[in-house]
């Protein structure tokens, strides 16, 4: 099994895995039906998701096989978001059809939908793996309480302007916002008596002056990563009140997605420029470019965890 799986895709229809530190694309799968938004690989590096126009397709990441494992269907237009639940036992999702949709990869079909009225752009699943947390085209963010089964709670940060992502701290402790005018809104998060979570409006960052497109706290929640339509990926120092710790420059044009190593050393991100970049967050330089795409690359997903035997995510 590979030690660390690197995958990016875009609007040219294809997924690419790279080995990471050469920089050499070593396998190419076609998604006919659409270009890709998103990309995610399950914690055991076997399979990985890529969200397309209408539908999710699960690839086995150490196959030769070119189709799909499993399609699912069920969204109407782009999907926006996805994700795993920690063991792999479940996945969600987010689209522009305004739904959160859960899908037990053990039987076909989806088997709970959320509405949330408006576009979701992201979703994503808070560490204690118990609630969903959506953010749409017109500002809502809502809880998703997987155990009621229902929406626990409604934040709305900016009225009608667009939540582009969400990101929450793996200690569950903070949760960001970022929004299409540039900022990210930040809540300290407290599980009440009843265990629904609280949150508590902590801090308002101006962090770009155009669009962000993804915002990201680093697994070791030292820092936030925010990629920008201005062609930057901005680093803030969560231990010293979001002090912007480093910018980094190289893409030509929107940096739409990325994602951290595990020890949080390195970041990836791709762009609309068709290229991925691999980033020394230590020296903020480029030190490896991803090229091969023709078309922009607008998702990337790593995992360079070590498993154990036991299926257990041990440190590196």
């Amino acid at each position: 099994m590979s030690s660390v799986v690197l995958a990016t895709a875009g609007y040219d229809h294809t997924i690419r895995f790279w080995e990471a530190t050469s920089g050499i694309c070593y396998r190419t799968l076609q998604y006919q039906e659409s270009q890709v938004n998103k990309l995610e690989i399950t914690s055991d590096k076997t399979q990985i998701a890529a969200a397309g126009n209408a539908g999710i397709r699960i690839f086995d990441v150490n196959s030769n096989d070119t189709q799909p494992v499993t399609t699912y269907e069920g969204h109407s237009g782009n999907v926006s978001a996805v994700g795993f639940q920690k063991d792999t036992k479940w996945m969600f999702s987010g689209g522009e059809d305004g739904t959160v949709r859960v899908w037990d990869l053990r039987a076909p079909g989806c088997q709970r939908a959320y509405e949330s009225r408006a576009a979701v752009n992201t979703v994503v699943l808070h560490p204690n793996q118990g609630e969903l947390i959506s953010g749409d085209q017109t500002g809502h963010i809502r809880v998703w309480d997987l155990t009621a089964n229902a929406c626990s709670c409604e934040l709305v940060p900016e009225i009608g302007t667009a939540v582009r992502s969400l990101t929450v701290a793996m200690d569950g402790g903070m949760m960001v916002a970022a929004n299409n005018h540039g900022t990210c809104y930040v809540w300290r998060m407290m599980r009440g008596a009843s265990l629904t979570t609280h949150f508590e409006p902590m801090h308002k960052l101006r962090a770009h002056s155009n669009y962000i497109l993804k915002c990201l706290i680093s697994p070791d929640c030292q820092q936030l990563a925010t990629t920008s339509a201005d062609k930057t990926v901005k680093l803030w120092n969560l231990d010293n009140h979001f002090q912007l710790d480093r910018t980094l420059t190289g893409h030509t044009r929107w940096v739409w997605d990325c994602v951290f190593s595990v020890d949080a050393a390195y970041l990836v991100t791709a762009s609309s420029d068709a290229t991925a970049r691999l980033w020394d967050l230590s020296s903020g330089e480029s030190i490896r470019t991803y090229t091969g795409h023709h078309k922009p690359c607008v998702c990337c997903a790593l995992n360079d965890s070590a498993i154990a035997a036991d299926g257990q995510n041990v440190e590196n």
